[in-house]
């Protein structure tokens, strides 16, 4: 009995062995590579790890690797360091459907474990600027003018900013934790009174809001309660007239306000520019709703779901379902007047004059899902002819022959369709 025991306990000790030992891994500013033996170790040795799902035959995935290769000594070298790992999605397909990959590239951030969709840029500068707000701290301390004008040009334009002037950290800890993935937080201790000229603010504490992208400044003096603040917080993480597209979209998703979204022909048209202006004068004075625009020129799948046979521009409200509601006697706001017409229309969703539609075709939430890509058609169609292709060479022998899989489809179909950008934007996918 002692024996056998013996042996089992020896038996256990010499698995290890057997199994191999885990792999281990250094910052060494390279890229790693994973596959399925060692993908989980990876994604549990570093605290943020950025991993590229490609495959070999994608035309965007291969424009992406020098720059991924550029980028990984920079933010390797970083206080907290990022790491930047691939996955060959087309051979580890067991991965690839683990994590919902069905385009390429995806790209995956994992934060302590926590993968997210990463959509941010990708030239090498531009996605270590990107990154860097992962890896920072949830509140910055800033302790002098220059310092305060650091963070504000190392930030860049990627994230709104917001610098609490004269207020104590713990203030807006928790919004730094919450809304670490959507916005640089600071606080500054000391600073001179060109400072506060310099960024528009006349007493302290003040909460002081930067957008960068849309040129945007705002200013909160409190009350300090968590309810005011978070309220402050969260409507100035959106601009006040949204350009739509993917990323606004998923932003506009999370807010919990309804949206009152302007349809006009051409958003780089003059007159469209001048109507944005107005959408932001009324966005100023009514902060419980979101003010979005949309030019069917930039994205006509969106637009159309919205009747662009009224004349434009028209304006909606929408509340990020299949439904909208059209104001009675607004339907359109074209003419000279347009303020008018906008506070009329406002005034008549206030009053409840409005008419409930709802549009065909496919979920709208869809577009937040995914990229919008018409190679989409020509893939169904290629997969259908390959099908019947097949079921014919079937009924006149005994061969066997296969179908091909999703990412064979997929490969073929981009040579078929010569659809692709050479512009090598941010979300670009091949599917």
């Amino acid at each position: 009995m002692r024996m056998r025991v013996w042996v089992v306990y020896s038996v256990l000790l010499l698995i290890p062995f057997w199994r191999g030992e885990a792999e281990t891994f250094s910052v060494d500013g390279k890229v790693l590579v994973l596959d399925e033996s060692n993908f989980d170790s990876a994604i549990a040795s570093f605290d943020h790890i950025l991993v590229d799902f490609y495959a070999p035959w994608c035309g965007h995935c291969k424009r992406l690797s020098p720059e991924l290769d550029a980028a990984a000594p920079v933010l390797a070298a970083l206080k907290e360091p990022i790491v930047i790992a691939k996955v060959d999605a087309d051979k580890h397909t067991r991965l690839a459907k683990k994590y919902d990959v069905d385009a390429y590239p995806t790209i995956l951030l994992f934060n302590h474990g926590v993968p997210t969709e990463y959509r941010g840029p990708r030239k090498a500068d531009l996605l270590v600027r990107y990154l860097k707000k992962f890896a920072a701290s949830d509140v910055s301390i800033l302790d002098s003018d220059s310092a305060v004008n650091t963070f504000v040009e190392e930030a860049s334009t990627f994230f709104p900013i917001y610098i609490g002037f004269g207020l104590n950290n713990s203030i807006i800890e928790k919004f730094g934790v919450k809304y670490k993935k959507n916005a640089w937080f600071s606080v500054a201790k000391d600073f001179s009174e060109d400072l506060m000229v310099l960024y528009d603010f006349d007493k302290i504490p003040a909460l002081v809001s930067l957008n960068q992208q849309y040129n945007e400044r705002n200013t909160f003096y409190g009350p300090f309660e968590e309810e005011f603040l978070e309220d402050f917080v969260r409507q100035n993480l959106i601009p006040l007239a949204v350009p739509v597209s993917y990323e606004t979209l998923k932003l506009m998703k999370a807010d919990g306000r309804k949206i009152v979204l302007t349809i006009v022909e051409d958003e780089d048209e003059e007159r469209s520019k001048e109507l944005i202006k107005l959408l932001k004068a009324a966005a100023s004075a009514n902060r419980d709703l979101i003010f979005g625009y949309v030019g069917v020129k930039q994205l006509e799948e969106f637009a159309e779901k919205f009747d662009i046979d009224t004349k434009l521009p028209k304006m909606v409200v929408w509340d990020k379902s299949d439904d909208y509601l059209s104001v009675v006697g607004s339907e359109s706001i074209e003419g000279e007047d347009q303020a008018t017409q906008i506070t009329k229309f406002l005034e008549g969703y206030r009053e409840g004059r409005t008419v409930k539609k709802t549009f065909s075709g496919p979920s709208l939430m869809r577009f937040i899902h995914r990229s919008f890509d018409i190679r989409m058609v020509y893939i169904i169609v290629f997969v259908v002819a390959i099908v019947l292709l097949i079921q014919s060479f079937s009924k006149g022998g005994d061969e066997y022959h296969s179908v091909p899989n999703q990412v064979q489809t997929d490969h073929a179909s981009s040579s078929v369709s010569e659809v692709e950008s050479k512009e090598y934007k941010p979300g670009d996918k091949e599917d």
